[in-house]
């Protein structure tokens, strides 16, 4: 991991740039935060749109983990932002547009096309920089997972032990292959649902939060577009991660 650029915002959080791998990345560390002191950190999942698209919400995300005492830190996805194209994806990306905009059902190849591929790459990358951030002596553990692509959550979820709580954005484009990985994931969630969600298939949501195999799970549901997740959601997947991760 090499550190690329550091500035302190207003409210103490340190935020440093950072590449791991040719991978651009971003840790925010509260003021609390030392080798002395080490804190928790929460991955910080987000859409492919590029980090430097996401980042105004990705930035209030982790400024409110910093109030609560975590860390927090998110790396570009494969084949978005400054990161080399991806034709495959890209072509994906382009049949679901092309569906939606015909009023046409997105069909699972779409899907399988769209997420099985950034699955499987996203992933180890996220391990990788998880192992390189826990080396970091004023990061420590627990290690918890925020938002995203579901399908990345869930992978994670199953396969990676050093997260402990996952806090997941509903989504309707799961491959059916995710159910059954979505059955294995044991670990406490916290499910952010937009009711009206003009993108989401509600009942595909309901039906994924019913999958997982968590004895402690929530679902958390409220009004509103895809866009429009109100400021009290965060709040409750904030008291969330405080219970898990502190």
């Amino acid at each position: 991991m090499r550190f690329t650029t550091e500035q302190r915002l207003n409210d103490g959080v340190v935020e440093r740039g950072f590449t791991l791998d040719e991978i651009p990345g971003i840790l925010w560390t509260p003021a609390s935060a030392s080798p002395s002191a080490p804190v928790p950190l929460i991955l910080l999942g987000h859409p492919p749109l590029g980090l430097r698209t996401m980042y105004p919400r990705l930035v209030a995300r982790a400024r409110r983990a910093a109030a609560d005492g975590f860390a927090a830190a998110t790396i570009e996805l494969p084949g978005s932002g400054d990161r080399p194209r991806w034709p495959a994806l890209d072509q994906a990306r382009a049949d679901l547009r092309r569906a939606m905009a015909a009023g046409d059902r997105v069909d699972d190849g779409i899907v399988d096309a769209l997420i099985l591929p950034l699955v499987d790459k996203a992933v180890p990358e996220t391990q990788a920089a998880l192992d390189a951030l826990l080396a970091l002596p004023e990061i420590g553990g627990p290690v918890g997972y925020s938002g995203g692509v579901i399908s990345i959550g869930i992978r994670l979820a199953v396969v990676e032990p050093r997260i402990v709580a996952a806090g997941l954005f509903a989504g309707s484009f799961v491959p059916r292959a995710m159910f059954e990985e979505a059955r294995q994931v044991t670990v406490p969630l916290h499910v952010l649902l937009q009711w009206d969600d003009e993108g989401n298939d509600r009942q595909a949501a309901l039906d994924l939060f019913d999958a997982f195999g968590s004895a402690e799970k929530t679902l958390q549901a409220t009004m509103g577009g895809h866009t429009g997740v109100p400021p009290y959601a965060g709040e409750g997947a904030g008291r969330f991660f405080a219970r898990h991760l502190s």
